[in-house]
């Protein structure tokens, strides 16, 4: 293996892993405010490439994205609204299975409205711009992923651990019950986590698509769970954790299938997750949960 080969398969694992990372920090929002995983995550994601497919016919890219983000918003918040706050003060099984019931509903609604054909994803050309370094050939989406995913992260982090909204959500995730009294209106704080893990999952999708050109109604299964994966890598709840988490399975399926091992990319990454399991249950940068008695 070159240098030059290295260096290239390094940057489309930081490319996926920076797409995953930023999936993933939506499962560990969540994660850290419901104490729920939104199995609909991952089908937010496919979503949100057909609405960028349709939204290209008919306006500019930079019009086009903008749309696109903000109608993964809208469909978040709608299955938020409709699947999970009705929910609010049933048994944490109810909401599980109330989120698996969502991500069943939007494959078919995918099949049914878009066929089971792979659609193309279209070609965005300022991310579709092609650098050449010596022997390395890179394109713009690639470098720009992981770049994007550590300033979204920055911002992110700033606001959790730095503004009111930050600490709402902080005080949200320790005892929703002690928050209300607080003067915290619980529910907004839940809509405004969601909309935060929808956006990163939109920009997401444009990173992730863009270099994989189709989207077909199952595309969000897979790197869905991979993302939950990477989030409970990382230390679920916790969203540094999540992009440390989402660079680790990127990288990792990308040497595999470079090393030429690609039918065993995907079921390392699980294996992956039962090794951090039996090593680390909370995760590399995972708190552990204290039982109170």
């Amino acid at each position: 293996m070159t240098l030059s080969y290295f260096i290239q398969q390094l940057l489309n694992g930081l490319s996926l892993g920076g797409a995953y990372a930023l999936i993933a920090i939506g499962y560990t929002m969540v994660y850290g405010i419901l104490r729920m995983i939104n199995f609909a995550h991952g089908d937010v994601f496919m979503m949100s490439g057909y609405f960028m497919i349709y939204a290209i016919t008919v306006m500019p890219w930079n019009i086009a994205i903008p749309a696109v983000i903000i109608g993964t918003i809208l469909l978040g918040t709608l299955i938020e609204r409709v699947a999970y706050k009705p929910l609010r003060s049933a048994p944490r099984m109810s909401v599980m299975i109330s989120a698996i019931g969502v991500s069943y509903l939007l494959e078919n609604l995918a099949n049914y409205l878009f066929t089971a054909m792979p659609q193309s994803y279209p070609e965005i050309s300022i991310l579709k711009h092609v650098y050449t370094f010596g022997s390395i050939t890179v394109s713009r989406v690639t470098l720009l992923a992981p770049i994007l995913t550590i300033i979204l992260t920055l911002v992110l982090v700033l606001l959790v651990n730095k503004t009111k909204l930050g600490m709402a959500m902080r005080a949200c995730s320790k005892d929703q019950d002690t928050a209300r009294i607080m003067g915290i209106k619980v529910d907004n704080i839940i809509t405004i986590t969601f909309v935060i893990g929808c956006t990163l999952a939109a920009i997401g999708s444009i990173l992730y698509f863009t270099d994989r050109n189709t989207v077909q109604p199952y595309s969000g299964s897979l790197p869905g769970l991979k993302c939950f994966v990477a989030a409970v890598i990382g230390g679920i709840g916790n969203i540094p954790g999540a992009v440390l988490g989402g660079f680790i399975v990127g990288i990792c399926q990308i040497v595999i299938t470079a090393t030429g091992y690609s039918v065993f990319s995907d079921a390392f990454t699980f294996v992956l997750l039962i090794i951090i399991l039996f090593v680390k249950p909370s995760g590399f940068l995972g708190e552990k949960a204290i039982e109170k008695v």
